[in-house]
């Protein structure tokens, strides 16, 4: 198999430690790519037409895209680890979903910046994206510390990821900042071998 990857991409990151934590990372194949809205660059447009990565592309089927596609079908090939059974399984992918989210909110502000000319920038819509991570954090931090510090499941990886995004993108944010118990558990969780294998080059 093939992955197209970025090693900035929390979203490849997100697959890349699946595949450390269910030891299969010998199954694929890292190709390089790379682009953006704007400019597609070396994204693999033949394999995903939304023109976004991770892609993986099989030898038995059809190219599969999107973080949690990819995620549910390598899981699925490990024996189903990472995604528990119900009812447990719901919670797992709603976490799952609220991580994505923050790395969706936390993207779209760094293309403000950089793919904008300066006076076409909307400071109130960066605040709305960053508005979003923040109740995302702050419901994290209120309702979630219980499952993030249970058995390893997809859940915890996305938010490991995530937060080590705020990290990369936007360290002025001071995510921790309030947030005792979520701050305490990502020291914990980057410290994972699988997290410190794929943390992004700063």
């Amino acid at each position: 198999m093939r992955l197209y990857h970025s090693p900035t991409s929390p979203y490849v990151r997100k697959v890349m430690v699946l595949l450390a934590e269910t030891d299969q990372t010998d199954a694929v194949t890292l190709v390089p790519a790379g682009g953006n809205p704007v400019d597609p660059g070396t994204l693999p447009l033949a394999q995903n037409p939304l023109g976004k990565i991770p892609c993986l592309e099989r030898d038995d089927g059809p190219s599969l895209y999107d973080s949690r596609v990819i995620c549910r079908y390598l899981d699925d090939r490990a024996g189903g680890r990472l995604y528990p059974a119900a009812p447990r399984l719901w919670q797992t992918l709603t976490l799952e979903a609220t991580a994505d989210g923050i790395m969706d909110a936390a993207i779209l502000m760094v293309y403000e910046a950089r793919l904008r000319p300066e006076e076409r920038r909307h400071p109130d819509w960066v605040e709305g994206q960053w508005a979003k991570v923040a109740r995302a954090l702050d419901a994290l931090e209120d309702r979630w510390l219980s499952h993030l510090c249970g058995p390893l499941d997809m859940g915890q990886i996305a938010v490991g990821c995530a937060l080590g995004y705020l990290d990369l993108r936007h360290p002025s944010r001071a995510w921790r900042s309030g947030r005792e118990g979520l701050a305490a558990w990502a020291g914990r969780f980057g410290a994972r071998a699988s997290m410190a294998a794929t943390a992004p080059p700063g």
